[in-house]
């Protein structure tokens, strides 16, 4: 932001505590899957491996150890009753340099949010969800791992 020499900028903030989530999956040959929610939760993201599995068929998923993913009763259950279409291998603990979908966060944040105005929440979730439905990452995920 530019502002005349001496002048402090004026930054107009809503104060409101609105929230959504994007799940994301990138696949060894390219393809993508990302999912927006209203909540982070181990609801979401079951509804999320479920879609996977739809889509995809078998899988086998590398994804971080937040308690969305791994502490719910629900989730435990759910890659149990699965385990032959789903494996799931954790990546290590605060390692997110080995997880691809993490740099489709940081890029999405910056075309999303850097010098960029919403008016209303509801466009922001628009501009997330046509964002992600429409770039296309060019990431070897092996490199990652």
């Amino acid at each position: 932001m530019w502002t005349p020499e001496g002048m402090r900028p004026i930054v107009t903030v809503t104060g409101s505590h609105q929230k959504t989530c994007v799940f994301g999956t990138i696949t060894i040959d390219g393809k993508q899957f990302f999912r927006q929610y209203d909540v982070f939760n181990q609801y979401a993201f079951l509804k999320y491996l479920k879609e996977l599995q739809r889509k995809f068929r078998k899988l086998v998923l590398f994804i971080d150890r937040a308690a969305q993913h791994r502490s719910s009763i629900m989730i435990r259950k759910h890659l149990e009753e699965n385990k032959d279409v789903i494996r799931v291998e954790y990546l290590p603990k605060g390692s997110p340099e080995y997880n691809a979908v993490e740099e489709c966060w940081r890029q999405g944040k910056d075309d999303l949010l850097v010098s960029k105005y919403y008016p209303k929440f509801p466009n922001l979730k628009c501009a997330i969800a046509n964002y992600y439905r429409t770039k296309r990452f060019k990431l070897d995920i092996t490199k990652y791992l």
